[in-house]
């Protein structure tokens, strides 16, 4: 992943955390805590992502939001103490694509953060995925290990195209699920254990086999190759 998002927030410690959860999850993060500054950074470097702060010294959000629509279309997600309809009326009119009341849970951030960027720059998906010895048709909804099919529910495929796709990436429990189930709440989050669980007993994902699922305590998952010395 090569993504470049740049988080515009003058509180330190939400700064501090979305810094980290980002960073966490392959992504290239760049950081101001005032206006002026951000701007600059979003001149010079080019983001793919804006995760801006209402409240902010000197020029306040909405003048920000206001300034990097006019010079592009960088999907703009503005965070907020700020609840009302109103409030949100105007943040979107000011430009913004997304719009999070503080605090925000950082499963629900990264979840809108990947629905933005995959809205933003669409892909294009093959059809047919190979890592041997799997064979992933995803036309067909079908895997194949050694040309012998697994038999996987429907969930527990879109799972494995996701893990497959991202092999070597760490991912969180919030980008799975927003991947798989299509949302950001109310899933519990032993769905996606269970889940992963079953994928990695129905495809042999252990060392010995060649990939391995490795949990993260607390926060995701990683599917890993493993070569061959």
């Amino acid at each position: 992943m090569n993504e470049r998002i740049l988080i515009i927030e003058d509180d330190q410690a939400i700064l501090k955390l979305l810094q980290r959860g980002l960073a966490y999850e392959g992504y290239t993060v760049d950081t101001a805590t005032d206006g002026r500054t951000g701007l600059i950074l979003a001149r010079d470097h080019t983001p793919d992502l804006v995760i801006l702060d209402w409240m902010l010294p000197g020029m306040d959000g909405l003048e920000v939001c206001h300034r990097l629509r006019t010079g592009g279309s960088i999907p703009i997600l503005m965070l907020t103490a700020k609840d009302t309809v109103q409030d949100r009326i105007q943040g979107l009119d000011a430009g913004a694509d997304d719009y999070m009341i503080k605090p925000v849970r950082q499963s629900e951030l990264l979840a809108r953060v990947h629905a933005l960027l995959r809205r933003a720059y669409p892909r294009e998906d093959k059809k047919q995925l190979s890592f041997p010895p799997f064979e992933i048709d995803t036309q067909r909804g079908e895997i194949r290990r050694a040309g012998a099919k697994i038999e996987l529910t429907p969930k527990e495929f879109d799972l494995a195209v996701v893990l497959f796709r991202n092999l070597g990436r760490l991912m969180s429990r919030g980008h799975l699920q927003e991947a798989v189930w299509g949302r950001s709440g109310d899933l519990v989050t032993r769905t996606v254990d269970t889940h992963v669980s079953q994928v990695r007993k129905k495809l042999d994902l252990r060392v010995e086999t060649g990939y391995r699922v490795v949990p993260i305590y607390n926060y995701g998952y990683r599917l890993e190759q493993i070569l061959s010395p």
